[in-house]
């Protein structure tokens, strides 16, 4: 019997332990997840895999722009979802972006996984 295919999230957190936390939330929802620390390395694995991702969860505060990485990957990816974090307020969320202001539960967010999954149901 063949099995399915596993949504794929990438995960842009720069803090460490943060970015362990928020894929142990996806892996929960049976997701596979890719971690990157930085907005850089983040444009390499989309232009690597951008038409195999579902979701991107990504902070605004990178060491790199955050908000210019989400607008290059919707306009270039729209099928992904986006989930933009921020311990502030931001009046420039891009069209069809969810912001979830930190602190954000871990049930918010995996609620939100859950929810791209099924958009994305695999056939």
């Amino acid at each position: 019997m063949e099995r399915a295919q596993k949504h794929t999230v990438l995960v842009v957190e720069n803090d460490q332990l943060q970015r362990e936390l928020i894929s142990l939330i996806f892996e929960e929802s049976d997701m596979h997840v890719i971690q990157c620390f930085s907005a850089e390395a983040a444009a390499v694995v989309l232009e690597r895999a951008g038409s195999d991702l579902t979701l991107m969860f990504t902070d605004v505060d990178l060491d790199g722009d955050g908000v210019g990485l989400v607008r290059g990957a919707t306009e270039r990816f729209p099928h992904i979802d986006m989930i933009m974090t921020s311990e502030q307020d931001l009046d420039d969320i891009p069209d069809n972006v969810l912001f979830m202001p930190k602190p954000w539960l871990p049930l918010a967010l995996l609620r939100e996984a859950e929810r791209s999954c099924r958009r994305h149901a695999l056939h």
